[in-house]
């Protein structure tokens, strides 16, 4: 028998240790996405799950989450729109600030970006603590639009982040 795309995934993701920060240990991608194939096995297995959720647009988190964002968006016929750090959007914005293991941050999305009716789906690199995601669902209700789930490629499940998350559906591809 194969090995499942999270055990494909998991075998291409390389730890290092005291990044960004000492007793940080961040879960490099790149050697994942140098992988085409797997590349975009792992983009099908993020969309898989929500092919069914009649999304209307993915928001891409800044800035991994972009990675995953746009092949995404197209897999679901949806449009992208991305969430950026403070300052990089060009037009009228709101924003949401969170805590992350080791620091505080804000995201932005223009607000025109999102209307009533809209239903989103989140996507980013890791789910590590949730303040990220909970970011993202609060910047999508402040739009008046409906998140509809968190897709990631990897989350880090002893870090809880997805109880920050009330009922939202969250799919990974692997999970520590």
């Amino acid at each position: 028998m194969g090995e499942s795309i999270g055990q494909r995934v998991a075998a291409k993701i390389r730890d290092v240790p005291d990044f960004p920060l000492p007793g940080v240990l961040f879960k490099d991608i790149t050697p994942m996405l140098s992988d085409a194939v797997l590349l975009r096995d792992a983009v099908q297995a993020m969309a898989e799950p929500f092919l069914e959720h009649a999304v209307t647009h993915v928001l891409a988190i800044e800035s991994r989450g972009f990675l995953f964002g746009s092949p995404l968006a197209l897999a679901l016929s949806a449009g992208l729109v991305p969430a950026r750090k403070p300052g990089k959007l060009p037009w009228e914005t709101t924003s949401a600030s969170y805590d992350l293991e080791y620091r505080a941050d804000t995201l932005e999305l223009h607000l025109d970006a999102l209307t009533e009716g809209d239903r989103v789906l989140i996507v980013d690199d890791v789910l590590a603590t949730g303040g990220t995601a909970a970011a993202a669902v609060r910047l999508i209700e402040q739009l008046r639009a409906t998140p509809v789930g968190v897709c990631v490629l990897i989350e880090l499940s002893f870090l809880g982040g997805r109880e920050r998350l009330a009922d939202l559906p969250v799919h990974h591809v692997v999970s520590y």
